[in-house]
């Protein structure tokens, strides 16, 4: 990874040039140097998916990740051919971004660019999540489960929850205790087999398959257990898999795949910030010139919140 000049892409009929101000860092800006990412990666590209800027007529925009394929007319995240900035197409993380027209959306003015910078991915990651896949409503509880630390998408679930009138439960590591609760959360296990009772709804965003046999105990029956993480190091089932499976089916359970979200929901997240006050909780603001830092800090979960990079 290199930090340079490089050219600005090549405008296309429905798209637009967005000169960007702000762009946040996500694990998947971490993966693509690495060659972790899907089939349709190309390189070289320039990383980022997130981020704020300003169109040529000095409107302030957030930048939507997720691109449909061409011709396309349905929810953006069910498009078998959507690919995500910084893939097929040129990221953010540079001085000029060039995205499809509908994925520049207007800022609203209550959000500074650095707060709008952290919401297309993680934050509507976990809005989706919780009210439209699970559609949680003021009164019911959610569990929330993250990757071995709270990541961003788990403290932005307890956050919208929290400020919805969603009770939360955390199940994590102790040491993620005491962000759990300043985030909102109502109560903390170290295990989700130690909850007092069932929960309507469980939304995992870890990356591996340890907590599944938990999920499926944790739910009432018709509960939902949602996964956004990619669950790559499952591993082998342990023989108490049987259990759980027979309780998913006979309880009826429901598991649900969340991903990312649409320009709505995109759109909706801001309203929804607005109106009720809250904010992502950034660790730093960067200069993009700097973004082998800001990856350290991330990898080595030396930071709680966004990281947010301005362009210079």
């Amino acid at each position: 990874m290199t930090v340079g000049e490089y050219r600005r892409p090549p405008v296309s009929d429905g798209w637009t040039t967005v000169r960007m101000l702000t762009a946040s860092l996500n694990m998947r800006d971490v993966n693509v140097p690495g060659g972790h990412t899907g089939a349709g990666q190309r390189y070289p590209v320039v990383l980022g998916s997130d981020g704020c800027g300003v169109l040529d007529d000095g409107t302030e925009v957030v930048v939507h990740a997720s691109v449909g394929s061409p011709g396309w007319t349905g929810p953006e995240n069910l498009d078998p051919g959507r690919t995500v900035l910084s893939e097929r197409y040129e990221g953010t993380f540079a001085q000029f971004a060039v995205v499809p027209c509908r994925n520049a959306l207007p800022k609203p003015p209550g959000l500074s660019a650095v707060e709008a910078a952290c919401l297309p991915t993680a934050w509507l990651t976990a809005y989706r999540m919780l009210f439209v896949t699970v559609g949680a409503a003021a009164g019911q509880t959610v569990l929330v489960r993250g990757r071995q630390r709270l990541g961003t998408i788990a403290s932005a679930a307890i956050t919208l929850a929290s400020a919805a009138g969603v009770r939360v439960w955390v199940a994590g590591e102790p040491d993620d205790r005491e962000l759990a609760l300043r985030l909102g959360a109502d109560a903390f296990f170290t295990g989700s087999h130690l909850l007092p009772s069932p929960v309507d709804a469980v939304l995992d965003a870890s990356v591996s398959g340890a907590g599944w046999l938990d999920d499926v105990a944790a739910v009432h029956p018709h509960g939902a257990i949602v996964c956004a993480g990619y669950r790559a190091n499952g591993g082998t089932l342990p023989p108490s898999a049987a259990g759980a499976m027979r309780d998913l089916v006979f309880r009826e359970i429901r598991v649900l795949g969340s991903g990312m979200g649409t320009v709505e929901d995109l759109r909706n997240l801001m309203n929804f910030l607005v109106a009720t006050g809250v904010r992502p909780v950034v660790a730093d603001v960067l200069d993009v010139r700097e973004v082998h830092r800001g990856m350290r800090a991330m990898l080595t979960g030396t930071t709680t919140g966004k990281l947010v990079f301005r362009m210079s």
